[in-house]
């Protein structure tokens, strides 16, 4: 069984509601379909993370601007990835990055892949993520919406450096055994997301149950696994209308999963 090592989080804060943050890693010319679901009005979507070689590319990608304009035009946050790189990543080419994502499809916000998660490099994540931020004001877009995706749980000095933090991402044989620690319940489940690949349609229900049980307000689901190499997050899953109707439904009340 899924746990949370202190207090369930699951009825904590009804505001938080349940929604797709989309790691949308594929190009538009083999996901033609994929970017339109994406762009359809009325997902319950939090947010859209794309990448074109590891970060903006070399040159603007018209076919990549013309499907994130789409999906801009609905209110989605539109962020680009940029590599971290466990926190190696030179400071000037992540903003050399950051700035050529805003130059050439205007984005709200950034993904910080593989984000450092030790105490000692905070400090310069929080560095990072407010040169971020003021690139991002300067564009007209506020503070933006940044995510940090550490795939795992930081140090809790990282809970309040960035809008998000993504505690998970990996397998669905991992996440139906995973577990929270108790610094999670201290923050809103708004601030935490979940990334499952290989979730099994029969069990969806289950997986949204352990997002809500460990306070993680934004998921991405998929049917899709790593085998052979391939991207997990390169499409949406087979199951993505029976996934929108049940995130976009009530919340489900009631105890922890069980697997």
């Amino acid at each position: 069984m899924p746990r949370l090592t202190g207090s369930p989080r699951g009825t904590r804060r009804r505001g938080d509601r349940t929604g797709f943050g989309v790691p949308a890693f594929a190009h538009p010319l083999v996901a033609a379909a994929e970017w339109a679901e994406i762009a359809r009005p009325g997902a319950p979507l939090h947010w859209v993370a794309f990448d074109v070689a590891r970060g903006p590319g070399s040159r603007p990608d018209p076919l990549y601007a013309e499907v994130t304009a789409r999906v801009r035009e609905n209110g989605v946050p539109l962020l680009g990835l940029l590599d971290a790189e466990r926190g190696r990543r030179p400071f000037g080419e992540l903003v050399s990055d950051a700035s050529r994502y805003l130059d050439w499809y205007h984005v709200d916000g950034f993904y910080l892949d593989r984000a450092p998660i030790g105490p000692e490099q905070a400090a310069d994540c929080h560095w990072a993520v407010t040169t971020l931020r003021a690139l991002l004001d300067r564009e007209g877009r506020g503070a933006g919406h940044v995510v940090l995706g550490h795939g795992c749980h930081p140090d809790p000095c990282y809970a309040d450096l960035a809008d998000q933090l993504v505690t998970f991402a990996g397998s669905w044989d991992r996440y139906r055994w995973s577990e929270a620690p108790p610094w999670t319940a201290d923050h809103p489940p708004s601030r935490f997301a979940h990334l499952v690949h290989g979730v099994p349609e029969l069990h969806l229900d289950g997986a949204l149950r352990i997002a809500r049980w460990q306070g993680a307000a934004t998921v991405c689901l998929t049917d899709r696994t790593e085998r052979d190499g391939t991207d997990p997050w390169a499409g949406l899953p087979g199951y993505w209308e029976r996934a929108v109707r049940l995130v976009g439904g009530p919340p489900a009340d009631g105890g922890p999963p069980t697997m």
